[in-house]
């Protein structure tokens, strides 16, 4: 994808002000990782009378397809052709918007602390796309920036130069050219702009979008004649955001009317007088779940298999219901974190004698972890290759066999939520896979048919209705006859 903004200027104002405008050096290539590729900014021209900086995206479409519906990682696997064969890496999108702002988030803003006086000034900018997805055609291109103080230009790329009864392409190489616009609007305008006329996002729409659709669209989408496609678009059709960002946009319609504030227009309902509470971290409320759920089962000797940096074992330390706790992990760095963690070389000697610390491996059998009333296996499964799933599942359940186990892991449903994580993205580097809930479920009752346990799902965060809670648990209770067999 490729993108070029210039300007022109004189010895009292060169033209290469945009370089501080831009935050980006004229005389320096420079590059940016994002989540999509690699983003390149260089200027290939840079004096007093013309400047031009150019933003060249690197989209890896092969990479994204096998990060986020990879077999295992995630998704299910997706074999289309055209997963791999698309417009991505030249046709200017969403990822292109996403870009923009990431690369020139401080000149979006407006902000320049070298030129502040150019910042907010009107410049004679041209921006070029060569090639420009526009569902609706050049009369929609020219529909959405004419408004707004740009002129036109909107050339239909034919489908074939050789064949031109083919007719053209849904692609425009677009020129928009001002004198009356200052860069902060000139960028705002691309940002929202450039992935309505694609009509389409390549990530998860989320509410955040309202936020930043009104932050970018402020002075000027209130008032635009194609302001109800505009935002119908860019929410991905979305209803209950478009209907959201409408009403929203209709009140500062009002204020700006009545030469008010919004919140002079907005105030039918006081605002609250005490201050919000922040949300308990996700963390925090599985670590809640974890010891409620230990203590209905009547657990006294726990194990925390799999226990990191030892956040659990802390918890269940300050209640003494629980007389015996250990913690196990594969990992002798995390065990010796746990350690400073939990102070062990300063605990007293009653204290002390609750808690151990061991290494072990989930892959194989361990004699000592038999015996014990309860196990937890809090975020642990997914750091697990599939085929290595039974081995776990022999060693807790068939030669372990606590009478109650807690199995925690995520949920990838609820992924989409997260609003800095990627589509199709796993929530950490170190996951083999993650589960949908239906995937959890079904893993779940087998494992408690084959060895005689009874299991109950719990969510554990806020329960979505659409795609359920971040955290999904199980617990599994040994069955009677299998217990009393055992005793």
């Amino acid at each position: 994808m490729f993108l070029t903004i210039s300007t022109t200027g004189t010895p009292e104002r060169p033209a290469t002000d945009l370089g501080f405008l831009l935050h980006k050096h004229p005389d320096k290539a420079q590059a940016f990782s994002t989540s999509y590729g690699k983003a390149h900014v260089v200027y290939p021209e840079a004096d007093a009378e013309r400047c031009t900086a150019a933003l060249l995206l690197e989209v890896d479409a092969v990479a994204l397809v096998r990060r986020g519906k990879g077999k295992g990682r995630g998704g299910a696997p997706d074999a289309a052709l055209a997963q791999y064969v698309n417009d991505r890496p030249y046709a200017a999108s969403s990822l292109l918007a996403v870009a923009l702002s990431a690369v020139f988030s401080s000149a979006m803003r407006g902000v320049c602390t070298a030129r502040p006086e150019r910042a907010g000034q009107p410049l004679p900018l041209r921006v070029e796309v060569p090639a420009l997805p526009a569902r609706g055609g050049p009369d929609l291109v020219r529909n959405l920036f004419a408004p707004l103080g740009w002129t036109v230009t909107a050339e239909p790329v034919a489908l074939d130069a050789e064949f031109p009864d083919w007719g053209d392409s849904r692609y425009v190489g677009l020129v928009l050219e001002s004198e009356t616009l200052t860069l902060a609007e000139a960028l705002r305008h691309l940002y929202v702009l450039l992935p309505v006329l694609d009509d389409a996002k390549h990530y998860w729409v989320a509410s955040d979008e309202v936020d930043k659709l009104l932050r970018a669209g402020e002075g000027w989408l209130p008032a635009h004649p194609e302001q109800k496609l505009i935002t119908s678009r860019y929410l991905s059709r979305r209803w209950s955001l478009t209907r959201e960002a409408m009403e929203r946009l209709e009140l500062v319609r009002l204020a700006e009317a009545d030469d008010s504030e919004v919140e002079e227009i907005d105030n039918a309902v006081e605002a609250e007088t005490e201050t919000e509470e922040k949300p308990t971290p996700l963390a925090v409320q599985r670590r809640d779940a974890i010891v409620d759920a230990l203590k209905t089962s009547g657990a006294a000797r726990v194990l925390d298999l799999g226990c990191g940096q030892g956040q659990l074992v802390q918890a269940l330390l300050k209640d003494t219901r629980f007389t015996e706790i250990v913690g196990t992990d594969v990992s002798m760095r995390a065990l010796t974190i746990a350690g400073r963690r939990l102070k062990l070389d300063r605990m007293g000697e009653r204290q002390a004698s609750r808690v151990q610390l061991f290494q072990s491996s989930l892959a194989y059998t361990d004699n000592r972890l038999k015996g014990y009333d309860a196990a937890v296996l809090s975020e642990v499964i997914e750091h697990l290759d599939l085929p290595r799933l039974p081995a776990l599942e022999y060693a807790v359940f068939g030669a372990a066999r606590p009478r109650t186990v807690v199995v925690t892991t995520p949920n990838v449903e609820y992924n989409v939520r997260w609003e800095t994580l990627p589509a199709g993205h796993v929530r950490h580097g170190d996951h083999r896979f993650e589960w949908t809930r239906a995937e959890f479920g079904e893993w779940a009752a087998k494992v408690a048919q084959r060895h005689g346990y009874d299991v109950e799902f719990v969510p554990v965060g806020p329960d979505d209705p659409e795609v359920g809670p971040p955290t999904q648990m199980a617990v599994f209770r040994m069955t009677t006859a299998k217990e009393e067999k055992a005793a």
